[in-house]
Formats: C-alpha cells, structure tokens, sequence
C-alpha cells in the first residue's frame, strides 16, 4: 500500500525533481511519466522509491510506494531520504513570497509555483554530485557523473530495468585510480573524490558537524578541504546542506540563468537582486535553473484546479 508523504502546499512535484536532476540524462533522480523513482541504499540492500502526486500542486497528496524494502526501519530510511531530497518539511510560504514580489519574475515565478530547493541526499553524494562539474559544462559533468554511477552503484531491477543507486562513500573509497579516471575523471578529481570519501568513511568529515557552525564558519571548514574551493564549497553548502542564504560565488551558468530569468545585462543588477533576497538568496539559483527548464518545455506549469498526474498502476 502506498505511504502518504505530507507536505504542505503549494509543492510542485515535476519542477522540484527536475530542478534536482538539472538534465534528464540524470542517472539516479528519474522523472518518467509523472513519477519520481529513486534507488536508496540501505543496509539491507537497495530499494526502489517512487513518488506521485495524487493532488495538485495547490493542494498535494504524496504517496510514495517502497519496492524491495524488507523492513520497518528500511522504510523509515527511504522516507527520511524522500523529505529531505524533496524539501517537504520546509515551509514554502517564506519562498513564495520572496520570489513574486520581484516584478520581473513574477511570471516565472508563477510557472514555477510549489518548487521546493531540492538537496542531495547526503555529503557525499553532494561532493561527489558537484566535484565532476569543476570547470566543464553540466552536460559534460553530467555523462562523467553518470558513467561513474553505472560503474559504482548498486542495481535495482524492476519489470526488466535497471535502476541505479548514487554510489556510496565506501564504494568510491575502496575503488582503484584508474578505474575513476576511466569514468572521465581526471587525475585530481579522482584523487579528490576519493579522498573524501576516505575522510568521511573513517569518520574526519560529517555532515552533522555542520550543524552547529555558521555558514561562514561551513565554508572555511569545506575549502580548507584538498581540491574544494568557494564554488565547490557554496554548491554543497545549498545544494547539499540546505543553506539557502548562499548562492554559489562564480557559477557562470547560475549567473547566466539569473541575468536570463531577470532580463538583464546588469551584472550590478544581478547582485542587487541576490541582496534583496536574503536569507533565500539560494532559492534564486533553483529559480534560474528552473527557468531555464520551463523554457526548455521540461516543467509544465501548474494549471489551476487540474490534478497532479494520473496515477500509473503497475
């Protein structure tokens, strides 16, 4: 039996998950016919989440359906994974507000109506989900990251498909050199990506001592880290950790896409508007890629009073 997933409204399930995707070729995070699937490791083996929205985006009913998990604590996992990549704890009436009340994104803003910033579902996966993406395209970062996933992550097979798993710290830790760069990898990203996977597997790096610092405080910790720097850092900072008051220093396509989603060439107008927002300053980044989408025809905007999806019976 499906398991209710509350959040309040409005949440737009298509838009948060594309947004987490930022390319359909994405590997782990799949949007496929009004479905969000996810593969989440457990201890006792891999499981296969998917979500649909039964509701609308105003008013959203979530039910999620867990295939291969053995028991209550297995499911208790996968549902505590689902909140957090999904922001369904988070308030949405803060974002919203911030979002309309700057003339030139209302519209967008509109379309996108009920998206949630999105995280990854640990630091790990955030490090190694932003490290391939140092100085290449998304298009680029996204086919290393993927082959990478094919080679290190766990399998699930449903009716003859073959779901992937994010790679965990412990596989990446353990893997030969040559076997990372044939992914694509160069040299010191490999060496990167593993050596934190080693530090957080024996322990020098969780995310809970994150919790207790500052954000200044956050981002000396994670450049003071071999092959992170403030790009690095400011991606996992908000797209890991949840810290929506930073927006990432030097991301040329987010700046791109905000100048887009603004409708200007201002670079001083650019920074103004990241100042207004805050606190939310992040949420401007999930707002720019999401345009980005809309435009793109990869986010339907909510239609009034209509439902969510169809549910799909397998």
């Amino acid at each position: 039996m499906p398991i209710r997933l509350p959040t309040r409204g409005p949440f737009h399930l298509e838009a948060t998950v594309r947004v987490l995707q930022r390319r359909p070729a994405n590997r782990v995070d799949v949007w496929a016919q009004g479905r969000y699937l996810r593969v989440i490791g457990t201890p006792e083996g891999p499981l296969l989440a998917e979500v649909v929205n039964r509701g609308t985006v105003a008013a959203p009913d979530l039910r999620c359906s867990l295939r291969g998990a053995r028991s209550a604590a297995a499911r208790r996992m996968a549902i505590g994974t689902l909140r957090r990549v999904l922001a369904l704890d988070l308030d949405p009436a803060a974002l919203r507000r911030v979002a309309e009340r700057e003339p030139a994104m209302q519209a967008t803003a509109r379309a996108l109506r009920g998206l949630r910033p999105p995280r990854f579902a640990g630091l790990f996966e955030a490090f190694a989900s932003v490290v391939p993406y140092q100085q290449v395209s998304i298009d680029a970062g996204i086919a290393v990251l993927g082959r990478a996933i094919e080679r290190f992550g766990e399998v699930f097979v449903h009716d003859g498909e073959r779901h992937f798993a994010f790679p965990t710290s412990a596989a990446i830790a353990r893997a030969q050199p040559r076997a990372l760069r044939a992914c694509g990898l160069s040299t010191q990203k490999a060496r990167t990506l593993q050596a934190l996977a080693r530090t957080i597997e024996a322990g020098g790096l969780d995310e809970r001592e994150f919790d207790v610092l500052s954000t200044e405080a956050a981002c000396a910790r994670l450049v003071a880290l071999r092959g992170v720097g403030p790009w690095t850092a400011g991606l996992v900072l908000l797209r890991g950790l949840g810290r929506l008051d930073v927006f990432p220093p030097g991301d040329v396509g987010a700046a791109r896409g905000l100048r887009a989603l603004l409708g200007t060439t201002s670079v001083r107008e650019v920074d103004a508007t990241i100042e207004r927002f805050g606190p939310l300053r992040g949420y401007l980044y999930f707002c720019a890629l999401g345009g980005r989408l809309l435009a793109r025809g990869l986010i339907n905007p909510p239609r009034r009073g209509a439902k969510a999806v169809v549910e799909i019976r397998t």
